[in-house]
């Protein structure tokens, strides 16, 4: 079946930079579009960052252009998010997900990780 797990998360203080790692298994990952999404306390989940199934296209949520980017090995099965600058609002637990449209709907993503959590410190 299909596997989808992040790793990479923690403690961080403001300023501070992380790289998130999502190692996928039981699907042909080089046809997938990857994304990242996250989900705070009482929040609901929203769109982070995708990327196309060749890597030649990427999107990314206003709240993060510019700090974030994603990428993917094909050859790891393997997609990542490096994160700089990172703030207290970035607080979150980040899932990676796949699906076969590179879009920013979390219904367009069939597939999900079990999350990472990331917290920001001041």
């Amino acid at each position: 079946q299909v596997q989808l797990v992040e790793s990479g998360g923690g403690l961080v203080q403001a300023g501070d930079s992380l790289r998130l790692s999502c190692a996928a298994s039981g699907l042909t990952f080089s046809t997938y579009a990857m994304g990242w999404f996250r989900q705070a306390p009482g929040k609901e989940r929203e769109f982070v960052s995708t990327i196309s199934w060749s890597g030649d296209s990427t999107d990314y949520a206003d709240s993060v252009k510019g700090r974030f980017t994603i990428s993917r090995d094909n050859r790891k099965n393997t997609v990542y998010l490096q994160m700089n600058s990172l703030k207290t609002d970035d607080t979150a637990v980040y899932y990676c997900a796949a699906g076969r449209s590179y879009a920013r709907l979390v219904r367009e993503y069939p597939y999900w990780g079990q999350g990472t959590q990331v917290t920001v410190s001041s």
